[in-house]
């Protein structure tokens, strides 16, 4: 099996990774690292305001307790990683490609689609790190970087599919399925329009 078959089938993303970035990512790694830390930190917090917004939702609540202490910690593993380097941890930067999937979420639809796009969105989210850090890992010189990111991989294919399982415990699963095809279409269509850069996890 192919990579790319590979990866379609574990995570459904229409698109891989433009095999250029890996390249780029190890040129510019005190920049990678940098940002790969703010994604992790943005997705412990982000767990949290879901957490905040549906207390009433107890599986919910409790699948997503562990997962904000486990982003924390990959937080401070990049962190230290930065530190053991002699590489500073830079300034977060614009994120445009959370930027543009936050627009493809329907903010006017039912409280069911709106938090079915929520749960989505993170999911996708995962899919596409983990599809990134697979890379890093199969592509960087570095080996000590290979497998710290073959870690990371294995971690998030776990989250994404956490979420699926969420977004199908609240939501009808016919829904579900309709509607991240139509989120994997979109993000497909949003990798190809974006600019290949070796400074941002996504």
């Amino acid at each position: 099996m192919s990579t790319t078959n590979e990866t379609k089938n574990i995570l459904g993303l229409h698109l891989p990774t433009d095999p250029r970035w890996v390249n780029l990512a190890e040129l510019s790694l005190e920049y990678i690292l940098t940002d790969h830390a703010y994604c992790e930190q943005k997705a412990a917090t982000s767990c949290i305001s879901l957490i905040q917004r549906y207390s009433e939702l107890e599986k919910l609540v409790t699948d997503l307790a562990p997962i904000v202490t486990e982003e924390w910690g990959h937080f401070r593993l990049v962190l230290a990683e930065l530190q053991k380097r002699n590489l500073k941890l830079g300034k977060q930067r614009k994120d445009e490609y959370v930027n543009q999937l936050q627009l493809f979420q329907k903010k006017d639809g039912s409280p069911e689609q709106r938090l079915l796009d929520k749960l989505l969105i993170f999911a996708l989210i995962e899919a596409r790190s983990c599809e990134r850090f697979k890379r890093l890992s199969e592509g960087l010189d570095d080996e000590y970087l290979r497998n710290f990111y073959r870690r990371f991989m294995e971690s998030e294919a776990g989250h994404y599919h956490l979420f699926i399982e969420l977004a199908e415990t609240y939501v009808d699963k016919a829904k579900v399925r309709v509607r991240w095809q139509e989120w994997l279409t979109y993000e497909a269509d949003l990798i190809q329009k974006l600019e290949v850069r070796g400074d941002r996890m996504h």
